[in-house]
């Protein structure tokens, strides 16, 4: 019965949680990256070198990305910095009192990241992408960073020196339905130009929210892959059994 009671209280608050997750702010669609093992590998040097530092991802392993066509030379190589085991979780090094202090707020796992975002406003990967891409200089704010997807938000913009530094333009307008005044976006401005053009950005950032889609699922290709197989199976069990039945009963009037 609590169950059910926490199960109906979250179904009623979802609208809710979606609409403060974007904040109002309409999200792009993210590439599709499923399939991609080159774009997801380029996702995951760019998670260990971006996103690990803070962000713990204590569901994977390092040789889970044996998956994406990495051995395990290339994943010591390449994805281990820190004296780490291939078979040991990815964890960050920074202690959550030390988070806390630096933050105020200890940064979140990782691991389903791209699953939990998901909401009826748009897919996890969508939010993913968009918030990754929207960050701009804000001065008023403690880390110097904000956010269009996520107002005020405590986390800086760890890939600044691939997008650049970047302010938000606003435009003050009046609302029509009453008598304050709104202040509404009309864009970017590039102060500072980053180590990656704007389109080369958006595509190492769609490879790092498919990888980040893939690492909450792992084996969802795989699924996919035996869900059609299934499907057939049933179809094709469903005509024998339909036929046979028909054979067992023809003689009975």
């Amino acid at each position: 019965m609590k169950f059910l009671k926490k199960l109906i209280a979250a179904i009623a608050f979802a609208p809710t949680l979606a609409l403060a997750t974007v904040g109002g702010f309409p999200l792009d669609r993210a590439p599709d990256r499923s399939t991609d093992m080159a774009a997801l590998q380029n996702g995951a040097k760019l998670f260990v070198n971006y996103c690990l530092n803070c962000h713990s991802a204590a569901s994977m392993r390092y040789n889970r990305l044996r998956d994406l066509g990495l051995t395990n030379d290339q994943i010591k190589t390449n994805l281990q910095f820190t004296g780490e085991k291939v078979g040991d979780l990815m964890q960050t090094t920074m202690t959550a009192k030390d988070a806390k202090n630096w933050f105020g707020v200890v940064p979140p796992d990782l691991s389903v990241i791209a699953r939990a975002r998901s909401s009826g406003a748009g897919s996890g990967s969508d939010y993913l992408y968009t918030y990754l891409r929207t960050f701009y200089k804000d001065d008023t704010r403690p880390t110097g960073w904000n956010n269009m997807v996520f107002l005020n938000v405590g986390m800086p913009h760890t890939l600044w020196e691939l997008q650049g530094v970047r302010t938000a333009k606003f435009v003050e307008e009046k609302d029509p339905h009453s008598a304050s005044v709104l202040h509404k976006f009309v864009g970017f401005e590039q102060v500072t130009a980053g180590k990656l053009s704007a389109n080369d950005y958006d595509a190492a950032v769609g490879d790092l929210v498919g990888y980040l889609q893939w690492m909450g699922e792992p084996i969802q290709n795989t699924r996919k892959r035996l869900g059609v197989w299934v499907l057939l199976f049933l179809g094709i069990f469903f005509v024998v059994a339909w036929r046979l039945n028909a054979a067992f009963w023809k003689d009975i009037k």
